[in-house]
């Protein structure tokens, strides 16, 4: 039986600006549904497209608990959190996946999106 991974990521419209906490099973996919605009909603509207930071857990309660204390914490424990690690605020999406991988996430939304699948 496969082991399932949760992550807890944090996105970002610049350094400083904007930020959305989420959690997900597939990081790669979720981040570039944001990318892509591809559900619409806060993240689309205020342009919050940078993966800035992320976590893993084994247990989806345990991720769904630390996102809802990421979101409860004050701005600056939020920047500093962000910072310990990427002090720059890279957009780290890219270093976690390849465009071949990209290329086929796309495909699977737009074919769920013609097929209506969503």
């Amino acid at each position: 039986m496969a082991e399932h991974v949760y992550f807890v990521y944090i996105l970002a419209s610049k350094r400083n600006g904007t930020l959305y906490i989420g959690v997900t099973n597939d990081l790669t996919r979720r981040v570039l549904e944001h990318k892509d605009n591809y559900l619409k909603g806060f993240t689309s509207i205020y342009k919050v497209h940078k993966l800035v930071y992320y976590e893993t857990y084994k247990y989806i309660n345990d991720a769904i608990k630390r996102e809802s204390d990421l979101k409860a914490w004050q701005r600056k424990w939020k920047i500093k959190l962000i910072e310990k690690d990427n002090k720059y605020w890279k957009d780290i999406f890219y270093d976690l996946t390849t465009p071949e991988e990209i290329k086929g996430i796309r495909e699977n939304m737009e074919y769920r999106k013609v097929n209506n699948l969503n």
